[in-house]
């Protein structure tokens, strides 16, 4: 009995027709009539009635189908465990991730990753979390970190918290610090001058949003820089920048960091990818080395600097 013969099998007990099962299969139809024979043969029954044209499947043949299917379907099964292991072997996985992100949470994890799998390719698309949610739509990205809320809400995408995280206030330690004592309220910025992100940027948005709550508009001496930029900016003593404590961890001693009082600022940060199409196993490895790492993470994200 052979794995072929299986498949014209269960393709003419579908059809109930020799020669449309032959075009599914992309057999002639003579091979798949003679494959038929040969596993009739080999069973010691007939599987098909022929009357008159007439296809229908005998008692032995009902008694095939289910098991036929089985057997199929674990092969299909086999051949796909096979190839998702490949996949861990040279595949790639696509991220997506914001500038903050990629600067804070993102090192550590890749590093994990990488150390696990390391044949598999890290593509990496740093931009915000409107477009991330448009590429992830689009299918040119397998997973994105992103900001939560989304600025779009969308059906088809599933989201997944991975942790809440503090902002705080950076400035260059050679300058006082900012606020009264060891914090700084949102309303403590008014007139401060501020090193502000491009336009498109969460933290950008959630800093606006929040002075604006309280009564004022931000004083921008500098505006329109990633990340890097932007601590750079600040390390120069061009003005105070609210980055998230993940970065400010990172920053340097060059750096002051200034927790925000209590209600202070806090963003949600989400793994996002596709409902509709489930994730290449790489990818999936990639989701649980950042699930992993989320008890840790948020630890970290709510001590002190």
């Amino acid at each position: 009995m052979q794995f072929q013969q299986l498949l014209y099998f269960v393709t003419v007990a579908e059809t109930l027709h020799f020669t449309h099962a032959a075009e599914r299969v992309h057999v002639s139809q003579p091979s798949l009539s003679q494959q038929i024979r040969a596993l009739e043969k080999e069973l010691g029954a007939g599987l098909f009635t022929r009357a008159r044209g007439n296809i229908a499947l005998t008692d032995a043949g009902e008694a095939l189908l289910p098991l036929a299917r089985r057997i199929l379907a674990d092969a299909d099964t086999a051949r796909h465990e096979v190839q998702e292991l490949a996949q861990l072997r040279r595949g790639r996985v696509r991220l997506g991730a914001t500038p903050s992100l990629c600067t804070g949470l993102l090192p550590d994890v890749l590093r994990t990753f990488h150390d696990l799998h390391p044949g598999i390719q890290l593509l990496i698309e740093e931009s915000g979390s409107h477009d991330l949610v448009r590429e992830l739509a689009r299918g040119a990205l397998d997973l994105a970190l992103v900001v939560l809320p989304l600025p779009t809400p969308s059906p088809a995408l599933t989201t997944i918290e991975l942790l809440h995280e503090d902002l705080v206030v950076v400035s260059a330690s050679s300058l006082p610090r900012p606020g009264r004592g060891r914090s700084v309220r949102v309303a403590d910025l008014e007139g401060e001058p501020m090193v502000m992100f491009r336009h498109g940027y969460d933290l950008r948005e959630l800093t606006v949003a929040a002075c604006r709550a309280e009564g004022f508009e931000p004083s921008f001496t500098v505006e329109g820089g990633e990340m890097d930029a932007v601590l750079g900016f600040v390390r120069a003593g061009l003005g105070l920048a609210v980055v998230p404590r993940m970065v400010a961890a990172r920053a340097g001693r060059d750096l002051r960091v200034t927790p925000l009082a209590r209600p202070g600022l806090h963003r949600t940060i989400a793994l996002a990818h596709r409902s509709d199409v489930a994730p290449p196993r790489a990818a999936r490895e990639l989701q649980n080395v950042l699930l992993a790492s989320r008890a840790g993470q948020t630890a970290s994200a709510s001590s002190s600097v």
